[in-house]
């Protein structure tokens, strides 16, 4: 079993989580890092595109995209609670007949997933222990700009994470969180025809947006960090 399997990823993001999140969405909206990855897309422009979020959540990026002028997005999340969550919101909203919900791993939904011109992996790469596959796949599911959230590469990232799954083991938890080499996951994104455009870092995560080789008019350059 890997950290993605459903039940691992329903105990650790469960309905108690996503409820507190979506409060907290709704009373300050996105959190600073999602709010540097959607401003980043918004930049290159968003409307009449389509969008395949990965790891959804509360639905954060479809709706603040939708408003932005998106078209439609197809939203992947492993958790049940989260899902059941960004599907209640949606209809509140309105925008429920404009997002496609699917559960389960991506890894292994890919095949039957869509390809869309933006894909959005927003703290997910971390619950994998083995990276290749989800960028991979979800690279190959994207036409135009592909945008990440993940932890930086350095030796106190890696050391909190330890001791959090050191914990997680000892309360039984089967999740993890992995921190993998920004170098290789950036070899392996510009292996499928993309070119970093955009980087924001924080003390602890780095946003970074790839556009595909052939499109790279649509996004200025960009290197920043942000407090958080």
């Amino acid at each position: 079993m890997t950290c993605c399997d459903v039940p691992a990823w329903a105990g650790q993001f469960d309905r108690k989580l996503a409820d507190r999140d979506l409060r907290d969405y709704l009373r300050g909206g996105p959190n600073a890092t999602t709010t540097a990855l959607i401003d980043a897309l918004r930049r290159g422009g968003v409307k009449q595109r389509t969008l395949l979020d990965i790891g959804g959540g509360v639905g954060a990026i479809q709706f603040e995209l939708l408003n932005a002028g998106l078209d439609a997005a197809t939203s992947v999340d492993a958790s049940p609670a989260y899902s059941a969550i960004a599907r209640a919101e949606a209809q509140r909203r309105g925008v429920g007949e404009r997002i496609s919900f699917h559960l389960g791993d991506f890894v292994t939904l890919a095949p039957g997933i869509p390809a869309a011109d933006i894909v959005t992996l927003d703290r997910v790469v971390c619950c994998y222990a083995e990276m290749d596959p989800l960028v991979r796949r979800s690279a190959e599911r994207c036409r135009r700009v592909y945008g990440l959230v993940y932890p930086r590469d350095r030796w106190v990232t890696r050391f909190v994470v330890g001791v959090q799954n050191v914990f997680r083991a000892l309360w039984r938890n089967p999740f993890r969180s992995f921190i993998h080499s920004v170098a290789a996951m950036d070899e392996l994104i510009r292996s499928c025809g993309f070119t970093l455009r955009s980087n924001v870092r924080t003390f602890v995560w780095e946003v970074a947006v790839y556009e595909r080789t052939e499109s790279l008019s649509a996004f200025p350059s960009s290197r920043s960090r942000i407090a958080g």
